[in-house]
């Protein structure tokens, strides 16, 4: 047997050898790595693990801390299961629900039979500071899964009991803290004790959870209240808490049960009605003159701006379609970012004086000449295309600076309107694991990049942390301007995304950092029933990114 084992530590470049069977937190001590705000979890040949995970082969590591996207997840999970064992503590009985992420934390729902006060929230904010205080140790544990699913039974969690019976798996990991138990997918910290920074706070219905900020751990992540996209979430919850699918457990087993078609058909629906709802509300605006979407990468903005037109034209209404992309300034005149190269994702990319001055014309009731951008020249040149309004016009402006007050400073609030789309994932992977919207929307610009973009997996999760960078700058700050918001997420949709990402996850190479996130996308998706895109209809906006649309793009 062998006696040690070979590190390769990436992040001081050195190797050295380590006892037989040790853990990476004792490889960590040995390696004298000076990180200031210590690792939650590493990469192990570039799949994340936690800190007791135990080395028994030659390995190539990398430890993580809060700061990185990884270890942030590994804190959060941590700290939704101190907050369910303290919860069941102060309440046993009660019924917490990790609903989403949302206004700088995340929100959850207890359902104790009564309307939560402030009292109950420090009661039970005071029980996670005792449990953090004691250092608690989080003890994985490894069982059959019918053992695991009879005692998750016997606890009453019935969400996580239907996950784990649809997985199909003979062995199964769960999590213990205390006497409490608990199902996590991911790594948790070693114990409470590294969860040094969060806060339970009363808000709306709920509770509002919040955890450090990845830019300065040591603060608080900023609250910002998001009260239009927490009834997004909201309302998708009332309507699958009527279909009887909230958890990923209970759709696995709606789709067995041959309601596949039901649940495609009345999701559809939902999101027809909802577009016709805000078409009705347009029209009932006489000085509407524009509407303005935006939202973040993959949300389904051009499909849905389609699905609007349809709707307004039904309605009476002719709607006119402008490319903000016609309004870049010439190249020389572009700003550059902080490496010096070309940010065309800056609002000052656009001329915005321009795009106000011909707005307001048309507003006048002026005749303009629309401009058309010479990508290869990189400068404006004449469209010939001329515009004048018509009574029955209505511009539709799509773009990610479309809620950016500053693009549409010189035109009247009463002659616009604006919406926000996004892919918000509201189905739960059970009542303690919540699926980030990033996922979803990662999962769909993954399928879109390799069929219309030449893109592999690998050079789309690459980007992405760029592209979620020029999000957070240009596009969330503004989304509550929104006079509405939509849900372009359909409750079915990552069953039918999984038959196609999944070839395309599979293709990265376990040598390239970006593994690790395809490694854990595809651990993810497999929790789902595949379901075949056959029955998507062809102008669902989930077709935008599978292909098969009915729409020109």
């Amino acid at each position: 047997m062998l006696q040690s084992v070979q590190i390769r530590c990436k992040n001081n470049k050195k190797t050295i050898k380590i006892p037989f069977g040790s853990t990476l937190l004792e490889a960590y001590r040995q390696l004298n790595l000076s990180m200031p705000y210590g690792p939650v979890s590493a990469r192990v040949n570039n799949r994340v693990e936690g800190l007791n995970f135990r080395l028994f082969n030659n390995k190539d590591v990398e430890f993580l801390d809060i700061t990185s996207s990884s270890g942030m997840r590994t804190y959060t999970r941590s700290l939704f299961f101190v907050l369910a064992k303290a919860t069941e503590d102060v309440f046993p009985g009660g019924e917490l629900r990790v609903n989403a992420s949302v206004s700088g934390g995340y929100y959850c729902n207890l359902l104790i039979g009564r309307p939560l006060n402030d009292e109950d929230v420090r009661n039970i904010r005071h029980r996670m500071q005792e449990i953090v205080d004691a250092d608690l140790p989080f003890r994985r544990v490894q069982s059959p899964t019918e053992e695991a699913v009879d005692m998750f039974r016997k606890q009453g969690l019935e969400s996580k009991v239907l996950l784990l019976e649809s997985t199909g798996d003979i062995y199964t990991y769960y999590y213990r803290l205390g006497d409490s138990v608990d199902y996590f997918y991911g790594s948790l910290l070693t114990s409470t004790g590294g969860l040094k920074v969060f806060d339970l706070v009363l808000y709306e219905e709920g509770l509002l959870l919040r955890a450090p900020s990845r830019k300065d751990p040591r603060q608080l992540e900023e609250m910002v209240h998001q009260k239009k996209m927490l009834e997004i979430y909201r309302e998708d919850h009332r309507w699958q808490d009527i279909l009887g699918v909230r958890t990923v457990g209970d759709f696995n087993v709606a789709c067995r049960n041959g309601r596949v078609t039901d649940l495609v058909n009345v999701s559809e629906a939902l999101q027809e009605k909802k577009i016709s709802h805000i078409s009705d509300e347009i029209r009932s605006r006489p000085q509407v003159r524009m509407v303005l979407i935006s939202g973040p990468s993959s949300s389904g903005k051009t499909t849905f701006s389609k699905r609007l037109s349809i709707q307004l034209m039904a309605g009476g209404v002719r709607p006119y379609p402008i490319s903000l992309d016609d309004y870049f300034v010439n190249r020389e005149d572009t700003p550059r970012d902080e490496k010096g190269d070309y940010d065309f994702e800056s609002i000052h990319a656009l001329d915005i004086d321009f795009f106000n001055e011909q707005l307001n014309a048309l507003l006048a009731g002026e005749e303009i000449e629309l401009p058309r951008y010479d990508f290869q020249l990189g400068k404006r040149v004449s469209s010939g295309r001329r515009l004048r309004f018509t009574k029955d016009m209505v511009l539709i402006l799509e773009g990610i600076h479309a809620l950016n007050p500053a693009l549409t400073t010189h035109i009247p609030e009463e002659n616009k309107y604006k919406i926000y789309v996004s892919a918000l994932t509201t189905i739960l992977l059970d009542d303690h694991n919540y699926i980030p919207t990033t996922d979803n929307r990662l999962l769909r610009r993954i399928i879109r990049d390799h069929k219309y973009r030449g893109y592999s997996a690998l050079e789309t999760i690459r980007r992405w942390p760029s592209v979620r960078a020029g999000e957070a700058k240009w596009i969330f700050p503004y989304q509550e301007n929104a006079d509405v918001m939509f849900n372009s997420a359909l409750l079915f949709e990552l069953a039918v995304i999984r038959t196609q990402v999944l070839p395309l996850l599979e293709q990265v190479p376990e040598c390239e950092p970006e593994y690790a996130e395809a490694y854990r996308l595809r651990t993810f998706l497999r929790y789902l029933v595949p379901v075949h895109d056959a029955q998507i209809p062809p102008t669902s906006l989930l077709r935008e990114f599978l292909g098969g649309s009915s729409f020109t793009y």
